[in-house]
């Protein structure tokens, strides 16, 4: 078993609650989002992996790790951020890396997000599997980053 981990710090909802129709109808698979704490002002929130493995796919605004059971998570950093260009997030490892739970993987600055209109909500998507799959047991709670979410 393989606890996922929280990337940010902040308030655990059911992806029903995404303002997408994909992350909210499960297309790409279950899991549950967080809508980040807010950083101190002018500070940037730190993203980390939910779980050890690799980084397979790297955008500023998303990222996939397999983990080492060659199941993948799917990072996805606010709702519409791909349309920032990367303006606002700074990456700290390469596609191809070996990460830990925990480690840092990109840092985004939720006001330039706020500003262009988009929602700083980060969906955690276990990528292919069933619709509700994953234990809600977090939804409504706080987490800091590093907490557990959910088991695969």
């Amino acid at each position: 078993m393989t606890t996922v981990v929280s990337p940010v710090a902040g308030r655990v909802t059911a992806l029903a609650e995404v303002p997408d129709a994909v992350f909210a109808g499960q297309l790409v698979g279950a899991g549950v989002a967080v809508e980040p704490s807010a950083p101190p002002a002018g500070g940037l929130v730190a993203v980390v992996s939910p779980v050890a493995g690799e980084i397979v796919k790297l955008h500023p605004h998303a990222f996939v790790v397999v983990g080492e059971s060659g199941t993948g998570l799917l990072v996805h950093v606010g709702i519409d951020t791909v349309k920032l260009g990367g303006t606002g997030f700074e990456l700290a490892v390469a596609e191809g890396a070996t990460v830990a739970a925990g480690d840092l993987v990109v840092r985004f600055d939720p006001a330039v997000v706020a500003e262009a209109g988009y929602s700083a909500v980060i969906p955690v998507v276990v990528l292919d599997s069933t619709p509700d799959s994953v234990s809600q047991r977090a939804v409504g709670t706080t987490v800091a980053s590093g907490e557990p979410l959910f088991d695969l």
